[in-house]
């Protein structure tokens, strides 16, 4: 029988190695792996910090992908004073709505820098409306700090249209449609076709 006292020294001595081999363990050799252990990250960071910031980014990088791009017409100041007016109407405009036959009225107005956004932006927008055969009708009347907007479905019966109008409200008319970043695109492309008091 081992006396205890040995069987302590025994047990101690067999630690060693093995708390060596841990130790040696988490020293990293190439090719080496580790249970539990993840691969170095691979993913990059894709938000820009802010939406205007981020917006101008990625017409950044479509003009520099682009070996046809006249840089000596660029003007991407032209496109930030756009986006400022994005915000403006989006966050500063105080909107009323109410029903009319076959759509809805929509009273846009502001007070400083939003006045003009919202006049410039609606002028824009109304346009693009316009071009678009299926689209609803929309009426579009300037005021001393805003505009009125009555927007119509072509048939006044399509509930659905009716409904759809009404239920977008002014700012989902605004975003509707795919016009947005092939405009931004113009825009900082410097095409007169893209203007719109900038």
């Amino acid at each position: 029988m081992i006396p205890i006292r040995s069987l302590a020294l025994i047990m101690a001595l067999v630690a060693v190695p093995v708390v060596s081999l841990q130790a040696q363990g988490h020293q990293h050799t190439p090719g080496m792996t580790h249970p539990g252990a993840t691969a170095p990250s691979t993913a990059v960071a894709t938000e820009g910090g802010q939406a205007a910031f981020a917006a101008i980014g990625e017409i950044v990088r479509l003009l520099e992908a682009d070996p046809h791009t006249d840089w000596s017409k660029v003007d991407l100041e032209r496109l930030r004073r756009h986006l400022i007016d994005m915000d403006l109407v989006t966050l500063r405009a105080r909107v009323t709505g109410t029903p009319v036959t076959g759509g809805a009225r929509f009273v846009v107005r502001g007070t400083g820098d939003a006045i003009g956004a919202i006049k410039r932006m609606t002028a824009a927008h109304a346009g693009m409306v316009a071009m678009d055969p299926a689209g609803p009708r929309l009426v579009r009347t300037e005021l001393p700090d805003g505009v009125s907007l009555v927007v119509t479905a072509r048939d006044s019966a399509d509930t659905a249209a009716v409904a759809k109008i009404r239920g977008l409200s002014f700012i989902g008319l605004m975003a509707s449609g795919d016009h947005h970043t092939t405009h931004h695109l113009m825009l900082a492309r410097g095409d007169a076709m893209a203007n719109h008091g900038h």
